[in-house]
């Protein structure tokens, strides 16, 4: 998603695509937006092989969407709904154009806010599987941590992306699953500990 980090080499310039599922192929627009940094396909195939099983009839929760990569992909392999959060414009006009082109229907939810906010005053949930992925600079991973935990299902999914070497810890209540890395970044799925 957003994050501080030197544009990736193995991409092309302006589009990242949907890797598994019903809309497999498909370019999303990634726009010029000062710290976008969608996550690689590599990370995201990694990343939905470890959710294969959750995903089917899931409630996912993609703060600071970006290009919407992460929850469309969860929709394209199977979730039962997705709420994207976005706070740029021009962010949330391409994912606009990309939930109208994919045909999503009301599976798709966009709201264009400020996460943290959204997070603060939001009454839906629970959520099934959270994506946090939030600007690198901008360091909200405590925050968004805090403000997630009413908004989650006792055994909820929580993937967390962060600059590479960086330990973005969830907190108490939370049990690490499956853990990977690049050379850019660090990447962790952990699971409601409900005991």
């Amino acid at each position: 998603m957003a994050g501080m980090v030197s544009p990736s080499s193995n991409r092309p310039a302006g589009t990242v695509r949907i890797v598994g599922g019903r809309w497999r192929g498909t370019k999303l627009p990634v726009p010029d937006v000062a710290g976008l940094r969608p996550s690689s396909d590599r990370v995201r195939e990694t990343l939905f092989n470890w959710l294969q099983s959750a995903l089917p009839g899931a409630r996912v929760l993609d703060l600071f969407a970006g290009t919407g990569a992460l929850g469309l992909e969860a929709l394209s392999r199977g979730a039962a709904s997705a709420t994207l959060v976005e706070r740029d414009r021009t962010a949330c006009a391409g994912l606009r154009a990309s939930i109208d082109r994919l045909g999503t229907g009301d599976s798709a939810r966009l709201i264009q806010a400020d996460a943290l906010a959204w997070l603060n005053g939001m009454t839906e949930g629970p959520f099934d599987i959270v994506f946090v992925d939030p600007p690198f600079a901008d360091d909200l991973w405590a925050r968004v941590m805090a403000g997630l935990a009413p908004h989650v299902a006792a055994d909820a999914w929580l993937y967390v992306e962060s600059a590479h070497g960086v330990q973005a810890d969830p907190g108490p209540g939370w049990a690490l699953h499956r853990e990977g890395a690049t050379r850019e970044v660090d990447y962790r799925l952990y699971r409601r500990d409900s005991t």
